[in-house]
């Protein structure tokens, strides 16, 4: 089982690369918060989870302690999103979006993955067996982002996770990406819908803007 320790946890995050920058004492600081944090949201570190946990807990703990040195809320979190958003490299999804069978691999792997990187207070709903063969949605109905920051009252660090999905999935080739709400802000289920086309966007069709 993967060990629920800080600096592990970062390392896998998708501030690896920006954390190394940081002064010695905020990296110090950001450890000792996401000690703290883990003790808090111990239910939640079970196998399943250490990925996502690993994302929200460096998120918290980061945005939090660049405010105690000094930056304001907007300065912390601008820096705290840029920096997750600048890691993600869709280029790979694109590619692979480009190939016939990109719509029935997807239906495969994706609640496979969901089913082996979920652990407890995930709940999903699939349409996989019923869906034509040109589409593929599904629901997110619990998350432990929208459960684990909204009592802290930092729903807006969720909405920047879940952006990642549009960074991941907004320009696929021959594929529009649907998605009108999403638990973390403020809906009550997030839905993801996957739509393949003959043609890119543009040529027939427009792409949807997905929140």
């Amino acid at each position: 089982m993967n060990k629920y320790v800080p600096d592990k946890m970062v390392a896998i995050s998708r501030y690896q690369n920006y954390f190394p920058t940081l002064p010695q004492d905020i990296k110090n600081e950001i450890y000792q918060r996401m000690e703290e944090l883990l003790k808090e949201e111990k239910k939640y570190c079970d196998k399943g989870n250490y990925e996502h946990m690993a994302q929200i807990l460096t998120s918290i703990a980061m945005y939090e302690v660049l405010q105690k040195h000094g930056k304001s809320e907007e300065e912390a979190y601008k820096i705290v999103s840029e920096e997750m958003w600048k890691f993600l490299d869709p280029s790979g999804m694109q590619k692979l979006a480009k190939k016939s069978f990109f719509m029935p691999l997807m239906k495969k792997v994706v609640p496979f993955g969901f089913k082996h990187k979920s652990g407890y207070g995930w709940r999903y709903t699939w349409h996989q067996d019923t869906d034509p063969k040109d589409q593929f949605h599904f629901e997110c109905n619990e998350c432990i982002y929208e459960k684990i920051l909204k009592p802290r009252k930092l729903m807006k660090l969720g909405s920047m996770c879940c952006h990642a999905d549009i960074i991941n999935y907004g320009a696929l080739p021959y594929t529009d990406f649907i998605r009108t709400k999403t638990l973390c802000q403020g809906g009550d289920y997030c839905d993801f819908h996957f739509v393949r086309h003959d043609t890119d966007a543009g040529d027939g069709w427009d792409r949807t803007k997905s929140i």
